[in-house]
């Protein structure tokens, strides 16, 4: 009779859509929740079967009253979940205390992608293969080295005369490393790993990240949003406020999907009065069919936040080029350039004497004030506002010549890095994708940091780099003759359970999983509550998670739990340990770029 009022009572629980999962299973904690409350909705079910209301509610005179400490008690005992998915939870110790990570309350920290769990495998965008992301619990304590430094492996230097060992890693007269970097690996703890050398630094920070709405090059599904794209952003966006020098700023690009909700974020991480302006964008003209707008306007534009470190935050005004309309009212010229007459509204005397001795004065009438010619190579332009319309790409998706599609003109970057940043100040992209940041910054003699985690060929961007060395012209940007030179240093972190994540995701089959389960047990970090030996059952119940429905998910979801967070790439303070095998080449320039300054 248990086993049957368990199968009855989860049936009949899992009718109520609030008590489960994505996956269809039960929430044990959701259910919990609502019998401490007395929930009406569920104790009328509860009232539904008579054996179910005959175990949980006692008669009085007549009325049935809930008794719930006994259901409560019922339901949190560790056998009644006891599915093959719970079972192997439980055998190997994906719970603590009896009960399990999703129902202790601590902090919940996502970690899309490269950050946790990635779909191995892809090198090409149009395979157009959709990224998975899963949300998982870390207790407090599971976090102990994630944010440690971590090793970097794979380092070269490019050049315009090709590829070169790095020997040194070159620092400035104030001990701060010189370097234009390009570092591939999980972002959030490449930010981490940059903070001890560069802590208070970087004087301008832009990213485009992830919009979250399906058409995004990278395809990012649909369970990655709302909180978990907050909580992803927030990670990122706390460490790249300490990396910001006072007088920084951040810029972050996004279209209506989340600039509101990343508006809060940031009055949050960087301070309301910190909020400098909100630009608009206009990317494209207006392309799409009659058929479109019968229901709704065109999106034509993105939004771009500007947030300031401090009051002392660097601002070089900067001024947008006239109309036509307006250049043509400079129909006069003579061997200074092109002008045109201006009535003087206000004037001394000195002022007309210097303006007469140039020829650059006139009265058409002596009632009236004089006129003065006003040059046009003289003016700056027009003042900038936050209206941005004179730089887009006519195809909002159009593909630059290294191949790669994206929303990124060199000219809207070049606007924002000559606005906030001076020659020689760094410039961080830790959403690097196509490098147009770090290309455009190179040009504009700009020191650079640039941070890819997605898992693409990294000749992606490091060709685009190497083309900007060489002088080739690789974008849109015309106001500099650009012939090349200058160098970059390119740089991994030293993967180590990040490499079982990607095998898990890239595993077609509950057989090659099944496999990485009995290869992870040998050979990686796991999880401390996870018991590293795997009973027979242990196994037969992992297999039988399989066959269930989203088997396969479910498979992979456990096998990412197991693995140990902190051991996802290796810690700077394991570089001595043999099991990693840090070659003596790296373990120098290590030490090096870790220098104390």
């Amino acid at each position: 009779m248990p086993n049957q009022l368990h199968a009855k009572l989860i049936s009949l629980l899992k009718t109520d859509s609030r008590f489960v999962d994505k996956e269809g299973q039960l929430v044990r904690a959701a259910v919990i929740d609502r019998a401490w409350k007395t929930d009406h909705d569920l104790v009328k079910l509860l009232l539904s079967d008579s054996d179910i209301k005959s175990r949980f509610f006692d008669s009085i005179e007549g009325h049935w009253i809930f008794n719930i400490n006994t259901f409560i008690d019922y339901i949190s005992d560790k056998n009644f979940l006891s599915d093959s998915y719970t079972r192997f939870r439980n055998r190997i110790g994906l719970n603590i205390d009896g009960k399990y990570l999703g129902e202790r309350g601590e902090v919940s920290l996502v970690w899309p992608y490269k950050d946790c769990v990635l779909e191995g495998g892809q090198t090409k965008e149009e395979e157009k293969r959709l990224e998975i992301f899963f949300n998982e619990i870390l207790a407090p304590d599971e976090i102990d080295r994630l944010f440690d430094p971590k090793v970097l492996t794979g380092w070269i230097r490019y050049t315009g005369d090709g590829e070169n060992g790095v020997s040194e890693i070159k620092r400035d007269e104030n001990g701060v490393i010189s370097e234009n970097l390009i570092i591939k690996g999980n972002n959030l703890l490449a930010l981490h790993t940059l903070k001890q050398q560069f802590n208070s630094k970087v004087k301008l920070i832009y990213i485009d990240p992830p919009y979250n709405t399906g058409n995004d090059s990278f395809r990012y599904n649909d369970s990655f949003n709302g909180a978990s794209w907050l909580t992803f952003m927030k990670n990122r966006l706390d460490v790249a406020h300490q990396l910001l020098s006072d007088d920084g700023s951040i810029f972050v690009q996004l279209d209506y999907n989340q600039l509101h909700y990343c508006k809060v974020l940031m009055d949050e991480v960087f301070g309301k009065e910190n909020f400098r302006n909100e630009i608009v964008w206009q990317r494209t003209t207006n392309t799409g069919s009659s058929k479109g707008m019968a229901k709704k306007l065109s999106n034509d534009t993105d939004s771009i936040l500007y947030y300031a470190k401090s009051k002392k935050s660097l601002f070089n005004k900067q001024y947008k080029p006239y109309s036509e309309d307006y250049l043509r009212r400079f129909k006069h010229e003579d061997q200074r350039g092109k002008y045109r007459w201006q009535y003087m509204a206000t004037y001394s005397e000195n002022k007309l004497t210097e303006l007469s001795e140039l020829d650059k004065i006139r009265w058409e009438d002596k009632n009236k004030n004089p006129e003065y010619k006003q040059y046009l190579h003289e003016l700056k332009g027009i003042p900038l506002n936050n209206l941005w319309t004179d730089i887009f790409h006519i195809n909002p998706m159009a593909t630059e010549s290294v191949g790669f599609k994206t929303q990124k003109p060199e000219e809207l970057l070049a606007r924002i890095i000559k606005l906030a940043s001076n020659e020689g100040d760094i410039v961080l992209d830790f959403f690097l994708g196509s490098a147009t940041t770090c290309s455009v910054a190179h040009k504009l003699k700009r020191q650079y940091i640039g941070i890819e985690q997605l898992h693409y060929d990294p000749e992606v961007y490091v060709n685009r780099l190497k083309d900007t060395l060489n002088g080739k012209e690789t974008g849109t940007l015309k106001e500099i003759a650009w012939e090349g030179g200058g160098d970059f240093v390119y740089c991994e972190l030293l993967r180590y359970n990040e490499a079982f994540m990607e095998r898990i995701q890239s595993a077609r089959s509950s057989e090659a999983l099944a496999s990485l389960w009995r290869e992870i047990s040998e050979n990686s970090f796991l999880n401390w509550y996870v018991n590293p030996e795997i009973p027979e059952e242990a196994l037969a119940d992992f297999i039988a998670i399989g066959d269930s429905a989203n088997g396969m998910d479910q498979q992979k979801r456990l096998l990412t739990e197991l693995l140990d967070k902190n051991q996802m790439y290796v810690n700077l303070s394991e570089i001595d340990d043999l099991d990693f095998g840090v070659n003596g080449e790296d373990k120098d320039l290590n030490q090096q770029f870790y220098a104390e300054l």
